[in-house]
């Protein structure tokens, strides 16, 4: 599981400029730990229950400025919760979500990509009891595992601050939604559009905007 857009739009989107600590789950290369260092002065822990995905954030991490901020940890989510004593003022995740969908041959993209191995439920346990009282869970997911997300997250107290939702080209499909849950109930929680290319292919004004200061092609 390399670098992919999904996740560079949420570590660009994601606000932590004012974040002491943040949880990045399933951290993968390290990619969004990465992203989101370069805009905070943060202590950041990044959780990977892949080992070889662990070591080779370790990897991209050394070799990073950032590497004295950015800690490495191989582990899941749920062994992780029972030794965790941190409160968080961000936590990012991009879980897995393709819950119906054929498994690959090649096991660790099982991991990554199916929810067998984490559940919506135990996100959503374990963010509810360490965000901070101000804290956001920013969470990156297709349409329809969104709203069943957003649900649940209701029902345990954590509520929808605001939503981008993520289109392929102008009047094209929306393939993901980024949303941001807190501990207190938003009125009116503002919805966004952010459509990557226009109808020749080209990135949009307001994709170049959001990731300029990471993609070298702009």
């Amino acid at each position: 599981m390399k670098v992919c857009t999904d996740s560079c739009l949420l570590g660009a989107y994601a606000a932590v400029n004012s974040a002491w600590t943040i949880l990045d789950i399933g951290t993968g290369t390290g990619l969004l730990s990465l992203m989101v260092a370069q805009r905070s002065e943060a202590h950041i822990t990044a959780i990977e229950i892949d080992a070889q995905a662990a070591r080779q954030a370790r990897e991209n991490i050394v070799h990073s400025p950032w590497a004295d901020r950015i800690e490495v940890i191989p582990i899941s989510l749920q062994a992780f919760a029972i030794e965790n004593q941190e409160q968080y003022d961000v936590i990012l995740c991009n879980p897995p979500f393709y819950q119906r969908s054929y498994k690959s041959p090649d096991e660790a993209r099982n991991v990554a990509m199916h929810s067998h191995e984490l559940s919506f439920a135990e996100i959503i346990q374990f963010c509810s009891a360490s965000l901070t009282e101000k804290g956001l869970l920013y969470m990156l997911l297709p349409p329809h595992e969104s709203k069943h997300f957003e649900q649940l997250a209701k029902e345990k107290n954590l509520y929808v601050q605001e939503k981008l939702l993520i289109f392929t080209k102008v009047a094209g499909k929306h393939i993901r939604t980024i949303q941001s849950f807190g501990p207190t109930p938003a009125a009116n929680p503002p919805e966004k559009m952010l459509c990557i290319h226009y109808s020749d292919n080209t990135y949009t004004s307001e994709f170049i905007q959001l990731l300029k200061d990471y993609y070298l092609i702009f």
